[in-house]
C-alpha cells in the first residue's frame, strides 16, 4: 500500500486537525480532500493530512464541472505572469486575501532548444527552464507558493520542511517575504551554496546526521510536538498542488497543445503525478485536445528507486541510500514514488537513471549549447533524456520537453576539479603581457 510511505499515525492527523481554531475555510473550486488509496474524502476545509482509514495521502479534488466555461484560455492569460494565473486550479482561497508570496513565481521560459537538439539527433526539443524562477531559482517556488498561502489562512507563524537543498532554500525566501518565521531541516552535508542563502533569508537551519530520509521521518515529529506549518508533511496536499503550474505552463507556452514526451527529475516524485494531473485537468476542461502525453522519470544512478521499480516491471520500489552527487533529488525513500511509478507506466512513459560522469557531462552539453546553467537534478534530466532518445524509447521525430528544475550556481561543487576531456588541468593566472597570453593560446 502506497500510504504505508506516509507513516502517519491517528494521533499525528488529529493534532494537525486541532491546530485551527478558525471558521471554515473555503476555496473557490476546491470540492475535498480525497484519499489517494481508499478514496474516503474529506471536507476540504479539514487540515487532515492522511487518511484515517489507511493513512493514505490525501488530494486536493475539484468540482470540473463548475469551472467549465468559467475557466478558460482567455480567463488565465487575463491573470498574471506567475502561478497565480492559475489561480482557479489551486488549492487558495481568492475570496479571502490576496497570497503573501508567489507573485514572481512561475511562467518561467519554455525554451526551443534547437542547438541541443541538433546534438541529440531530434527534430523538436523544448526546455522548461525552473532555473530562474522566483525567488530561489527552483521549481520549489512553485510549491512553496501555494502551501504558504495556505498556512497563512490557517493561521501558521512558523513553517518550515524536510528538505534536500532547494526546498528549504525557497521556504526561507518566501517565510522572509511573508514576515513569517522559518525553521528548516536538512541533512548535514548540504552543498555550502544553498546553506548560505537559507540563512541570508533569516531562516534557522538545523543540519542533521543523516540522509533526507532521516530528516524526513524527524520532520514528522516536529510538526506533532512544535504545530509548526512543515510545507512537505502536514501541509503536503496544498504544497504538492503548486507543481502543476508546470505542466500548465509548458502546455499553455506550447499554444494550448500537450508535449509527446515530459522527461522530469524524480526526487519526492511530487512533480510527475501532477504534471500528468495537470495535463489530464486541461484536457476536463476542453482547454487542450486529449493527446498522448507520455512522462518520463529521471534519477542517478546512486539513487534510483524509481526507475529501477520500473525497469524490473514492479508497482513499488526499494528503499536506497543515496550515493551521487545529484543531491537535490537523493531521497532513497520518496513519499510520492509509487505514484510516480503509476503515472509513468499509464501514460507509456520509462525511467532510468544516469552516472555522475554521465549526469557532469549533461549539465555542460546544456550549457554550451542553449546557455542554461543547471544543477545535477537538470543534468540528470537531460542525460536520461539522451539515454531514452538514443534506445528509442522516445522517437526523434516527436515533440520533447524536458524539465530543468534548479540552477547550477547553488551547486558549483558538482563541477569543482572536473576538466573537460583533453583540457589543460588547471587555469593559472599570468602575467598581464601579450607573450604570456599567447603562450596559453599556443
Amino acid at each position: 500500500m502506497a500510504g504505508g510511505q506516509w507513516g502517519h499515525g491517528i494521533a499525528f492527523i488529529r493534532r494537525c486537525e486541532s491546530i485551527v481554531e478558525s471558521e471554515v475555510i473555503p476555496m473557490s473550486y476546491v470540492r475535498a480532500l480525497r484519499c489517494k488509496e481508499c478514496g474516503t474524502e474529506y471536507p476540504a476545509s479539514s487540515t487532515f493530512t492522511a487518511c484515517e482509514e489507511d493513512f493514505g495521502p490525501l488530494e486536493v479534488v475539484y468540482d470540473y464541472a463548475a469551472m467549465r466555461g468559467r475557466v478558460t484560455r482567455e480567463s488565465i492569460e487575463a491573470g498574471p505572469r506567475s502561478i497565480w494565473r492559475y489561480r482557479d486550479l489551486l488549492p487558495v482561497d481568492w475570496e479571502r486575501a490576496e497570497p503573501p508570496t508567489g507573485h514572481r513565481s512561475g511562467f518561467t521560459p519554455l525554451i526551443r532548444a534547437d542547438r541541443l537538439a541538433k546534438k541529440l539527433g531530434v527534430d523538436e526539443l523544448w526546455v522548461k527552464d525552473d532555473s530562474v524562477n522566483q525567488p530561489s531559482f527552483s521549481y520549489k517556488d512553485r510549491v512553496v507558493a501555494v502551501a504558504l498561502a495556505r498556512a497563512v489562512e490557517l493561521g501558521y507563524e512558523t513553517i518550515g520542511c524536510a528538505s534536500t537543498g532547494n526546498l528549504a532554500h525557497s521556504v526561507a525566501a518566501h517565510a522572509a517575504m511573508a514576515g513569517l518565521e522559518a525553521c528548516v531541516v536538512i541533512p548535514h552535508d548540504l552543498e555550502a551554496g544553498k546553506v548560505a542563502a537559507m540563512k541570508a533569508f533569516g531562516a534557522r537551519v538545523f543540519p542533521i546526521e543523516g540522509s533526507y530520509d532521516d530528516v524526513n521521518r524527524l520532520c514528522t515529529e516536529i510538526a506533532d510536538r512544535y504545530g509548526w506549518g512543515l510545507v512537505n508533511v502536514n501541509l503536503r496536499p496544498f504544497y504538492t498542488e503548486g507543481a502543476k503550474t508546470f505542466g500548465f505552463e509548458i502546455a499553455e507556452q506550447l499554444g494550448w497543445k500537450l508535449p509527446t514526451h515530459t522527461v522530469l527529475p524524480v526526487a519526492g516524485g511530487t512533480i510527475l503525478p501532477k504534471v500528468h494531473k495537470a495535463y489530464r485537468e486541461l484536457v476536463e476542461l476542453g482547454l487542450v485536445a486529449d493527446t498522448t502525453a507520455r512522462i518520463y522519470g529521471a534519477q542517478a544512478a546512486g539513487c534510483d528507486p524509481v526507475a529501477t521499480a520500473v525497469r524490473e516491471g514492479k508497482a513499488n520500489f526499494r528503499p536506497q541510500k543515496p550515493r551521487t552527487i545529484a543531491k537535490s533529488i537523493a531521497i532513497g525513500n520518496p513519499a510520492d514514488g509509487p505514484y510516480a511509478i503509476e503515472v509513468i507506466n499509464q501514460s507509456g512513459g520509462w525511467a532510468d537513471s544516469a552516472s555522475d560522469d554521465e549526469i557532469v557531462a549533461a549539465i555542460r552539453l546544456l550549457a554550451e549549447t542553449e546557455g542554461i546553467f543547471t544543477e545535477p537534478a537538470g543534468g540528470t534530466t537531460l542525460a536520461v533524456a539522451k539515454k531514452l532518445i538514443e534506445s528509442g524509447r522516445i522517437p526523434r521525430d516527436e515533440p520533447i520537453c524536458i524539465g530543468i528544475t534548479g540552477n547550477g550556481l547553488k551547486t558549483i561543487e558538482a563541477l569543482a576539479g572536473i576538466e573537460q576531456p583533453g583540457a589543460r588541468a588547471a587555469n593559472p593566472s599570468i602575467p598581464a603581457r601579450i607573450e604570456a597570453f599567447a603562450a596559453l593560446m599556443s
